[in-house]
C-alpha cells in the first residue's frame, strides 16, 4: 500500500474484520510481533524503520490502542508527566504541569481524581479511550495513529472524544490516520480522504464519501472484488 499524510490531514481507514487494519497501525509503531520485510515508513523524510519505539515517538509519531493497557502501581499522573518529559525533552514545571494537566482533563471531562489511579486500572472503556485522547493532547505529536478509537463508546463519550481529537489537529496542525468500523464517528471527525483496506491493501480511495456508500452497502463489493483477484 501507499499513502502520504500530510500536516492538517485526516484520512481514515474503513474496513472488514481482520482486513489488517490494527497491524498497520501496530507496524507504524513498531510493535515487536510485527516485521516489516518490504518498503518504507518515513516521517519528515527520516526512517521510521530503523527507530526503536520510544525514538518514533519522540520523533512525533502517536498511537491511541483499540485495546489500552493497565498499568497497576504507576499513577496516570506521574506516568503522563514521565511521557511528556520524554518528548519535550525536560520536565516541565511542576506548577505549569498541574494547570496544563488539569485543563486538559477538564476538556475531556476526566474526573480530576483518575490522576492519583494506576493507569487505566479500574477504567470503563470510554475512560480509557478518554486517556489515550489525554495523552494525544498532552504529547502533541506530529501524526497520530487512532486505531478504532470510537470502539465501546456511548454517545456523550464519542463526542467529547471526537472534540478532543479535533482540538489536538486543530492547534497542533497535526495528521490523522483513524481507523474505524463504522461512521459515526465520522460526523464528528471529518476525514479528508477515505480509504477502504481489505486483505492488506487498499481496496478504493475517494472522499467522505465513501464512507456514506459503505454506511449503506457494506464491504461486500470489495471482498468480493479481492476474493476474485
Amino acid at each position: 500500500m501507499n499513502l502520504a499524510i500530510d500536516s492538517e490531514q485526516t484520512h481514515a481507514i474503513m474496513g472488514p474484520n481482520g482486513s489488517g487494519k490494527s497491524t498497520l497501525a501496530y507496524a507504524i509503531a513498531g510493535h515487536p510481533k510485527y516485521e516489516v520485510t518490504r518498503g518504507s515508513i518515513t516521517l519528515d523524510g527520516e526512517d521510521v524503520l530503523a527507530m526503536s519505539v520510544d525514538e518514533r515517538a519522540r520523533a512525533g509519531l502517536f498511537l491511541a490502542m483499540q485495546y489500552p493497557v493497565e498499568v497497576p502501581g504507576v499513577s496516570t499522573s506521574n506516568f503522563l508527566r514521565s511521557a511528556v518529559t520524554a518528548v519535550r525533552g525536560e520536565a516541565p514545571k511542576l506548577r505549569h504541569w498541574v494547570k496544563e494537566n488539569r485543563e486538559a482533563m477538564a476538556a475531556l471531562e476526566v474526573d480530576p481524581s483518575f490522576a492519583d489511579r494506576s493507569v487505566n486500572e479500574g477504567f470503563s472503556g470510554g475512560e480509557k479511550k478518554r486517556l489515550e485522547i489525554l495523552q494525544l493532547s498532552l504529547l502533541k505529536p506530529k501524526i497520530a495513529v487512532l486505531d478504532e478509537t470510537d470502539s465501546g463508546l456511548d454517545v456523550d463519550a464519542l463526542r467529547v472524544v471526537a472534540e478532543g481529537v479535533n482540538r489536538y489537529r486543530e492547534s497542533e496542525h497535526g495528521g490523522i490516520l483513524l481507523i474505524t468500523h463504522y461512521t459515526r464517528i465520522l460526523r464528528y471527525i471529518k476525514p479528508d480522504f477515505v480509504h477502504v483496506f481489505v486483505d492488506g491493501r487498499i481496496a478504493e480511495s475517494g472522499g467522505p464519501e465513501l464512507a456514506d456508500e459503505l454506511e449503506e452497502n457494506g464491504y461486500e463489493r470489495f471482498t468480493s472484488a479481492a476474493a476474485v483477484s
